[in-house]
């Protein structure tokens, strides 16, 4: 579904990303892990049109991502949430998420300032499944609650929220577990597998060890803006140049333990 090849970015005279090349296989749970400032966000960044590469293809679903805007990446089915949370606090859980939804609604001008059928029957809809999706994060009972009253593991899953209201195919999760406590991590890891299994391709970064070993099919790890090894969560978590990333050429003995913090 998503693939990068021999991308780079640069910043001045900065490399920041160095030949990277991976796939994220439709349906599946794919991670990316690596590191502080091994350039993950910067990914991200430059899938969702937020920076241009200085170099190499972004292809989702074989359509060429490179100087398509932010908003149309995300009609062509692409959603994501941000390491910092980006939510409209002084707004209930339900607007929140229905803001997600309105890049596809098409009901006009006319219909919104008129409250035409049209409108009506979208926004009735729109609620409907913004009630629906607050569900699949275990938030639909504070529906009507303002989203700055939430802890703010709760932030993290409106967030989530609000990204499938966008109708991704493709749903990218900046860190998704951070700030949240074992309790919190664990309902959302079950949260997540239940939408993998609704149909929806996942592709993730995360600090948390344990959390994309349990989750994720295939892991890619990047060091220093390139990738250095790809493979299932137990090739990775033994890959020797993995460990020497993570730990140091002193532990090159020691496995990856599930979890250490990246």
């Amino acid at each position: 579904m998503l693939k990068l090849h021999q991308v780079s970015k640069r910043f001045g005279g900065l490399s920041v990303l160095q030949d990277v090349s991976f796939e994220v296989p439709a349906g599946s749970v794919f991670g990316l892990i690596g590191p502080n400032g091994a350039g993950k966000t910067t990914v991200f960044n430059l899938i969702t049109g937020l920076l241009a590469p200085s170099g190499g293809a972004i292809e989702l679903d074989g359509r060429s991502l490179v100087g398509v805007k932010p908003h149309q990446i995300t009609r062509q089915g692409l959603g994501r949430t941000f390491q910092n949370i980006r939510i409209f606090k002084e707004m209930s859980l339900l607007e929140n998420v229905v803001v997600g939804m309105h890049a596809h609604l098409d009901y006009g001008v006319p219909a919104l300032l008129f409250s035409l059928p049209g409108f009506r029957a979208q926004e009735r809809q729109s609620r409907e499944r913004a009630h629906e999706l607050l569900s699949w994060v275990g938030l639909e009972h504070k529906a009507a609650d303002i989203a700055d009253n939430l802890s703010y593991g709760e932030q993290r899953k409106l967030e989530l929220a609000r990204a499938l209201a966008t109708k991704p195919r493709l749903l990218l999760l900046d860190e998704p577990v951070a700030g949240m406590n074992s309790g919190e991590k664990v309902e959302l890891m079950a949260q997540i597998q239940q939408i993998a299994k609704r149909g929806y391709t996942i592709f993730m970064i995360e600090h948390d060890m344990r959390f994309v070993m349990g989750l994720c099919e295939r892991i890619a790890v990047l060091n220093f803006g390139r990738i250095i090894a790809e493979g299932t969560p137990d090739e990775i978590k033994n890959n020797p140049d993995v460990i020497e990333a993570y730990l140091g050429r002193e532990d090159d003995e020691e496995p990856l333990s599930a979890e250490a913090d990246a």
